[in-house]
Parts: C-alpha cells; sequence; structure tokens
C-alpha cells in the first residue's frame, strides 16, 4: 500500500513527509525545491494484542512501543503540482505519473494562504486553500481521463461489437493504477453511462467516469499545513468549504523538530502525543528552548502537530484498513521460531482469512484449510470477514 502526499510547490509537502519518514528530502522556502519522487516508509498506530497476553512481543516488520504497534506505511511525495500539470506544464505528465500506484492521496495546501498557484510567496491570506484543492481534484480528473480516453473509440469495439465484460475492458486500460474491480463497479453505479455500448459515450461521459474512479479508488484528504501560521477559525472555515473531504490542521515544522530532537534524545515525545517533555534541560541551548516552547504552545493550541493524526485518518478511515496479527502457534501466540506476535498487516476491512494467508505466503494461501482464531480457539471459514487486531493461526495442506 502506498499513499501519495501531493499539492502544489512550496506549501511544506516534503516537510511533512520529512516529518512521517525522518528521512532528508530538500526543503526550502521556494517552488519545485522536489524535482523528483520522494519515497520513504511511515507508520500508523494500533493496540499490540501482547498485553492481553501478559507477555513481551518479539516485533518482525512492525515495532512496539508501550503497546502500540507501528505498522509501516508507503510514502512518496511528488513534485509540486500547478494548473495545468495534465497538459505537462511544470513536467506534470512525468509527476502524475509517479502517482500511478497510489492508493490514497494526502493534498497538503497552506492554509495561511501565503502561495500562490504557482508555488511563489505573497501575503498571508491573500489566497484561498479551498482553490487549490478543486483544482488539484480536476488535474488529476483530467490526467485520469486523458489515460483512459486514449484510442478509447477503437478498443471500445471489443465491448460494443463482441460482448466483451465493461468492467474487464475499463480495468484494462487502467492497468497499473492501483485502480481495482471495486472502485471500478462503485464508479459505473455513480455515472449514468450506456454500459453496453462505451464506443458511444462522449468525452465528458469519460471525464465524469474518470471523477468517480478517483473518487472510488484513490481517496484523499486534505492536511491544512502552517496551521500555526494561521487561526482555528480559518481551519473550520475551510472544513466547511471542502466538506465531505477530510481535512486535519497540521504543523509540519514542528513535528519534524520534535521527532528530530527525540531521536536525539533531547525531548520525549511519541509522534501523535498532545505533549512533550525534556529530560536535560540543560542540553538544550537558548535557541533550541526557545522552540520548544513555541511548539508547546502549538500543541496546547490546536491539541497535536495534526501530522500522525492525518495519515491514520487516511488509513484506518478512508482506506478503511484493519491490522491483522498472523501467528503458527494459537495457545502462545507465536510463529515458528518461537516469536511472540512478530509481524502484523494492514489489510482492508472484510478480508477473508484465505486473502490474509495469501499476503503471508503464496503456498499457504494455495493450500489453506482454515483460520483459528488466537483468542477464542474457533474455526474461521477460507472466505469469512476478519475483524479489526484478529489474531490468527492459519491451517493449511502440507
Amino acid at each position: 500500500m502506498e499513499i501519495g502526499v501531493v499539492g502544489k510547490p512550496n506549501v511544506g509537502k516534503s516537510t511533512y513527509f520529512n516529518a512521517l519518514t525522518l528521512l532528508d528530502a530538500p526543503m526550502a522556502p521556494y517552488p519545485f525545491t522536489t524535482i523528483t519522487p520522494n519515497r520513504g516508509v511511515a507508520a500508523v498506530r494500533a493496540p499490540c494484542p501482547h498485553t492481553e497476553k501478559g507477555i513481551a512481543c518479539t516485533p518482525g516488520n512492525a515495532k512496539c512501543v508501550g503497546g502500540t504497534r507501528w505498522i509501516p506505511v508507503s510514502l512518496v511525495d511528488v513534485p509540486g503540482l500547478v494548473p495545468g500539470a495534465h497538459e505537462g506544464k511544470g513536467l506534470g505528465h512525468k509527476f502524475l505519473d509517479d502517482l500511478r500506484p497510489a492508493d490514497g492521496f494526502v493534498q497538503v495546501v497552506d492554509l495561511s494562504g501565503a502561495t500562490d498557484s504557482e508555488g511563489r510567496p505573497v501575503a498571508p491570506g491573500s489566497q484561498n486553500p479551498a482553490e487549490e484543492v478543486v483544482w488539484l481534484e480536476d488535474e488529476l480528473v483530467a490526467w485520469l481521463a486523458e489515460i483512459l480516453g486514449r484510442d478509447f473509440h477503437r478498443l471500445a469495439r471489443g465491448v460494443d461489437l463482441e460482448g466483451k465484460k465493461l468492467e474487464e475492458f475499463l480495468s484494462e486500460r487502467l492497468t497499473g493504477l492501483s485502480i481495482g474491480m471495486s472502485a471500478i463497479t462503485t464508479a459505473l453505479r455513480a455515472v449514468p453511462v450506456d454500459r453496453a455500448h462505451p464506443g458511444r459515450w462522449t468525452e465528458a461521459e469519460r471525464t465524469d467516469l474518470a471523477r468517480a474512479l478517483l473518487r472510488a479508488s484513490k481517496p484523499r484528504i486534505v492536511t491544512a499545513n502552517k496551521c500555526d501560521r494561521s487561526s482555528r477559525e480559518s481551519a473550520e472555515a475551510l472544513a466547511r468549504a471542502l466538506a465531505p473531504t477530510p481535512l486535519v490542521p497540521t504543523a509540519s515544522d514542528a513535528e519534524l523538530t520534535l521527532r528530530r530532537a527525540a531521536r536525539a534524545g533531547l525531548v520525549a515525545y511519541e509522534p501523535g502525543d498532545t505533549t512533550f517533555s525534556v529530560p536535560d534541560p540543560a542540553r538544550l541551548t537558548t535557541g533550541q528552548a526557545k522552540a520548544l516552547e513555541e511548539i508547546r504552545h502549538i500543541l496546547s493550541t490546536w491539541g497535536s502537530t495534526g501530522v500522525q493524526q492525518s495519515l491514520e485518518s487516511i488509513v484506518f478511515g478512508l482506506l478503511g484498513l484493519i491490522v491483522v496479527y498472523p501467528v503458527e502457534d494459537e495457545t502462545h501466540w507465536t510463529d515458528t521460531r518461537g516469536r511472540v506476535l512478530p509481524d502484523a498487516f494492514l489489510v482492508p476491512k472484510e478480508t477473508p482469512a484465505r486473502a490474509v494467508a495469501y499476503r503471508v505466503h503464496t503456498d499457504l494461501g494455495k493450500n489453506f484449510v482454515r483460520a483459528i482464531d488466537a483468542r477464542t480457539h474457533r474455526a474461521i471459514a477460507a472466505d469469512q470477514p476478519l475483524p479489526p487486531n484478529t489474531v490468527l493461526r492459519i491451517v493449511a495442506k502440507k
């Protein structure tokens, strides 16, 4: 699974990305600091089941801190998109194509309204961030409609004349875009098109379908960045203007500073916390102490920096993912090496047991017999959806 970090230039995308990944993607207060995609790994939080057992876990793919499991999520930070990106403006074609595998988008906007559509600094409050949310969706829709429309009428004859299934035709057209069959079905229900004769569709109908496909397959959350330079009233007004698209106010600079300070041992802070502490104030320079006090004020005003919460809002909320823990021994919750709850996987809600088996190993999926709920020791059928935080053993034919 991959989340794309998108937005116009100079709104803090790379700062947001760096805060979540603790990488060092270039950052500067001018447009197009990022000219190639940055890729990294962030993490989302879930309660670790080891606390129910009263024993320590042995994390493999996802660390555990104080009973909280941190499950990895891939991020891609693409260069800033500008109006006309789908026509190639600002290298838009290349930048948009970097988003093909993304399962959802976090759009970063400048809540302070201090950057124009090209990312150039302007007077604070002179730009309306709601407008960039609208035009960015339009750019993404135009990009997707262009991909969908390439040689469309000739290829659509397979549906018109040969009776090929429309869903299969569209799936082939959208290969490599991480758009599944369920999203295609949802989009077709939302747009009144002639299902039997796609060759007769107009350009406007294809565009409407592209918008429905985008919303069904790549949900988007907006982070109102630089909230510390704006007001709660501005954030609330923007949230109302963008509804039902979710919005989370963020202070990416503050989050990045806290994470770096925590890595250096200067503060005690876990991402998403509402506060932090300073174990040894004597270690801080005067400038560091001042900066941390300013961040403390941000946390008291906004409750958190919002960065961790925004990522979890799209992963657990819009994408509806849940965490499952496969084990080999349902009594002790261990794998073949005796490690307790070594792996934590993110899967879509309603994922059946067999699909999780395939996720663990192809052979387990092919030879699946049943799964066992490690809490209740009851059998789980192949097609039975798993609830969140399931600990399960997968039984397969030898």
